[in-house]
C-alpha cells in the first residue's frame, strides 16, 4: 500500500510538523529538522514505518515551503473546516428536531392518555347518574302506587258516621236574582195591576216585597189586523224581588194553575236558582219554604198541586184597588236615604234588563 500524501485530507501537513497554520518558513524548517531526526530510518532501524513517517515529513515540509501550494492547501483546509462546522450545525439542528419530536410525541401520548382517562371517568359518571335516576324513578313510582292504594282504600272504606265530602255539602253561592220572579200579563186581562205598587200588593200574600225595587215595563203588542198602535194590546213585564227565597219559590210554584188567566210567572234568571236544587237534595225545601210562607195568608191549594207547602194559585186581581204610592217621610236619616238610593239603582238595573230581554224577544 503506498504511503499517504500530504494532499490527502486525512494528512494535515501542519499537524505532521506540529506547527500552526500561521507559521513562518523558519518555523517550518526548524520543525522539519526536529521531527525528521526523531523518525529518521537510520535512527529507528527497529521501526518498519520509520521510512514512511520520514517521507511524510519531507513531503509536508516541501509543500509548506512552496507558497502557491501552501496557499491552495490553506484554502482547502478552510473549506474543510467550514464544511465540518456546517455539518456540526446541521447535526445540532437535527438533534434539536429529534428532541422536539420526541417531546411532542410524549406530550401527545400524555394528552391522549388524559383524554382517555377523562372519557372513562365521564362514562362512569353518566352510568352512575343513570343508575341513580332509575333507582329514584322506581322509588317514586312505588310511592305513587302506595298513595293510589291509600286513596282507593280511603274511598272504599268511608267513615262510620256516613259523612260525605265537604264539596258536596257546600251550598252553591247566592245569586243576584235568586229571590226575583218575572211576571208577564196583558193589561186588558188585569187592568187593576197597572202600577208596580198594585202588583206588589197582590203578590205580597207569598211574602214581603219592597215596592221600591219592583220594575215594570209596558210594551204595545202589534196586532196583525191593525197597522198602527191605536188598537194594540199592552203587555206588562215586571221583575218582582221578594225578601225571602221561600216566598219567591211559592209564587213560581203557583204559576201553572194561573196560566189560564193570562199571567206568566217564572224566575227572573230564566232557570231555577241552584240553591233550590241543593235544598231539594237535602230534603229541606218543603219544610223550610212552608215555614217562610206561613205568616202570610194563602188560599187552599187545588187537588193535583205538586207543592202542598206553598199556595198554588194566584188570587183574583180584579177586585183589589191599587194602593197609593208611598211618600217619603220628612227628616229621613242617612241610612234610610242610602237604602233608598240603592233601591233606585237596583230598579234602574232591572229596568235595563227588562228592556234588553224585550228587545231580544222582539228581534
Amino acid at each position: 500500500m503506498p504511503p499517504k500524501t500530504p494532499e490527502d485530507p486525512e494528512q494535515n501537513p501542519y499537524e505532521l510538523l506540529g506547527i500552526l497554520q500561521e507559521a513562518t518558513e523558519a518555523e517550518i524548517r526548524t520543525a522539519y529538522r526536529t521531527r525528521s531526526l526523531k523518525v529518521h530510518p537510520d535512527r529507528n532501524r527497529n521501526d518498519p514505518n520509520a521510512a514512511q513517517k520520514f517521507h511524510a515529513l519531507t513531503t509536508a515540509s516541501t509543500l509548506l515551503l512552496d507558497p502557491l501550494r501552501r496557499l491552495a492547501l490553506d484554502a482547502q483546509l478552510r473549506l474543510q473546516a467550514a464544511k465540518k462546522q456546517r455539518f456540526a450545525s446541521y447535526d445540532n439542528k437535527r438533534k434539536a428536531m429529534v428532541s422536539e419530536l420526541e417531546e411532542r410525541e410524549q406530550e401527545f401520548k400524555k394528552a391522549r392518555m388524559a383524554k382517555e382517562k377523562e372519557r372513562t371517568a365521564r362514562e362512569n359518571e353518566n352510568s352512575r347518574i343513570r343508575e341513580e335516576g332509575r333507582r329514584m324513578r322506581e322509588q317514586r313510582e312505588k310511592e305513587l302506587e302506595l298513595q293510589e292504594l291509600e286513596r282507593q282504600c280511603a274511598r272504599s272504606k268511608p267513615e262510620s258516621n256516613g259523612t260525605v265530602e265537604e264539596d258536596s255539602l257546600a251550598p252553591p253561592p247566592p245569586g243576584d236574582l235568586d229571590t226575583t220572579i218575572r211576571v208577564k200579563y196583558a193589561l186588558s186581562s188585569h187592568p187593576a195591576l197597572s202600577t208596580a205598587f198594585a202588583l206588589a200588593a197582590h203578590l205580597r200574600q207569598y211574602g214581603e216585597i219592597d215596592e221600591g225595587t219592583v220594575v215594570m215595563s209596558q210594551k204595545a203588542k202589534k196586532s196583525k189586523k191593525s197597522k198602527g198602535l191605536v188598537d194594540a194590546e199592552m203587555i206588562v213585564t215586571a221583575l218582582v224581588p221578594f225578601n225571602q227565597l221561600g216566598a219567591a219559590f211559592a209564587a213560581v210554584s203557583s204559576a201553572e194553575s194561573r196560566k189560564d188567566r193570562g199571567m206568566e210567572v217564572g224566575w227572573a234568571g230564566g232557570s231555577e236558582p241552584p240553591i233550590l236544587g241543593w235544598l231539594r237534595e237535602r230534603g229541606e225545601l218543603g219544610g223550610s219554604a212552608a215555614k217562610r210562607a206561613e205568616p202570610f195568608p194563602t188560599r187552599t191549594a187545588p187537588e193535583g198541586t205538586t207543592f202542598s207547602s206553598f199556595p198554588s194559585s194566584f188570587p183574583t186581581f180584579d177586585d183589589v184597588a191599587p194602593p197609593p204610592p208611598p211618600t217619603v217621610k220628612a227628616g229621613m236619616d242617612y241610612e234610610s236615604l242610602t237604602l233608598l238610593r240603592m233601591r233606585e239603582a237596583e230598579r234602574t238595573r232591572l229596568e235595563k234588563e227588562i228592556l234588553e230581554a224585550e228587545a231580544a224577544e222582539g228581534g
